[in-house]
């Protein structure tokens, strides 16, 4: 493919990622396909000469579409939802073409991680002081350490405990499924008694399984007096306090030794990207700071180098779509868009309330809204499963204390309040087949409803 070929089928591209978009209501939510479909489609081996363009994007409809879970499309409603928009798009395309070496953050998992990391360097540097023991020794001094986060993190906090070999304790939450100060003040106490050294502690701003939010106005001094370091799991939420209205969960956000938020949660820029703040760079730089003879330039020392902050040295340019669209959407319509996903979120909490035959056992926050089945959790199970079977929406399955809750995320762009009615019809009516002991499945009754 040559320059002018590539401009032509450039264009086809955009072409047909606008129709993709645009008729993703068209489209079953899940694919119908098990897995293991594309090997026998599949030739055993590639091909001797090159193929046209024409032959190569006509196996993406008849080969890999049909495998795909179609996140944008507004009936997507399963997790926090992978969210893109026209703005971010063309940024993945400008930096996918400089194809430039940029040093910056990968992922919120990652950015975890790193905080992790540099607290333990900063809390293995004061043990040195106090014992007056060499590097030689810091897997010794590391079997001390101990962290601490909710029962409601993410499991990324515990892979990174893992992938550092620091013991990491998951404290339990309140009736409201935050973490409080007095919990984590007992657990430290407890710790320090018994020869440990606490050093860590990840809080949520938005958990993954019911939007719940950890008390930092409580966790905060307590962190501070006792010399832990704060990480703060925004993931999610972060998008959120872009509206002023909607920061009470920051309270004592100024105690916090780091912060990540994901803009592809909520801020429509695609995948991946991850905007990730610490308060002190040196411990991050004294963690991962390697720099043999052929990376050392005219300016080391004197300019920030991010290679000096994480892990991969050679990374994407992704801060390039995140700034496209900021300046594509601006404050107020990342606010407007913000607000209306609250509000059909809130749209759908209020039928769900109206049906007797739910019950909704964790508050709803932001665009995040938990609901089940009243009765045994098998219930629940089995609407799920008829409802992600049905392929006409997606949802996802979360635990509540020991109730099996099913999660009803809106962030997409795309959801209207129609597509909110539509789906909550077919939640009720796989909810009056299951409890009428129906086994008819009707993939077409959600489209009747509309």
């Amino acid at each position: 493919m040559d320059a002018e070929e590539y401009k032509v089928r450039g264009k086809e591209m955009v072409d047909y990622i606008a129709a993709y978009l645009t008729g993703l209501r068209d489209r079953p939510v899940n694919p119908s396909v098990r897995p293991g479909y594309l090997r026998p489609l599949l030739p055993p081996g590639p091909p001797q000469q090159g193929e046209p363009w024409e032959r190569i994007f006509e196996d993406v409809e008849r080969l890999i579409i049909p495998g795909i879970v179609h996140w944008q499309s507004p009936h997507m409603h399963g997790y926090f939802s992978a969210l893109n928009s026209y703005p971010s798009l063309l940024g993945e395309m400008l930096a996918t073409g400089m194809n430039g070496v940029g040093f910056t953050w990968s992922s919120v998992s990652e950015s975890t991680m790193l905080a992790l990391l540099a607290a333990r360097t900063r809390a293995l540097t004061q043990l040195r002081g106090d014992v007056n023991q060499d590097v030689g020794n810091d897997a010794l001094l590391s079997s001390r350490l101990v962290g601490y986060t909710s029962d409601q993190a993410h499991s990324s906090v515990l892979k990174a405990s893992l992938v550092s070999l620091v013991r990491l304790r998951s404290l339990p939450t309140d009736l409201e499924f935050s973490l409080r100060g007095e919990t984590l003040r007992r657990a430290v106490e407890e710790d320090r008694a018994q020869g440990l050294v606490p050093f860590f502690v990840c809080a949520t701003l938005g958990t993954t399984g019911v939007c719940a939010f950890d008390n930092m106005a409580e966790l905060g001094p307590i962190c501070r007096h006792e010399g832990l370091w704060l990480h703060v799991d925004a993931a999610y939420a972060g998008t959120a306090f872009l509206c002023p209205e909607l920061r009470d969960p920051l309270r004592g956000v100024e105690f916090a030794d780091s912060f990540v938020v994901n803009p592809g949660k909520w801020m429509m820029v695609n995948l991946d990207c991850a905007i990730f703040w610490v308060v002190d760079k040196r411990s991050l730089q004294s963690t991962f700071c390697v720099e043999p003879h052929y990376l050392q330039h005219e300016h080391s020392g004197s300019v920030t180098d991010f290679m000096h902050w994480q892990i991969p040295l050679t990374v994407r340019f992704r801060s390039l779509k995140l700034w496209f669209v900021i300046r594509s959407f601006g404050l107020d319509g990342l606010q407007e868009h913000v607000r209306r996903t609250n509000k059909l979120a809130r749209y759908f909490e209020s039928l769900v309330r109206e049906d007797p035959h739910f019950e909704i056992p964790a508050k709803s926050n932001l665009g995040l809204v938990v609901f089940r089945l009243q009765g045994p959790n098998e219930l629940t199970k089995t609407l799920l499963r008829r409802l992600n079977e049905s392929q006409q929406l997606f949802v996802a399955p979360a635990m509540a204390r020991d109730k099996l809750i099913i999660r009803f995320a809106i962030t997409s762009q795309f959801t209207t309040e129609v597509d909110v009615l539509r789906d909550w019809r077919l939640v009720s009516q796989a909810a009056t087949d299951l409890l009428q002991g129906s086994t008819a499945k009707d993939d077409a009754r959600g489209r009747d409803y509309l």
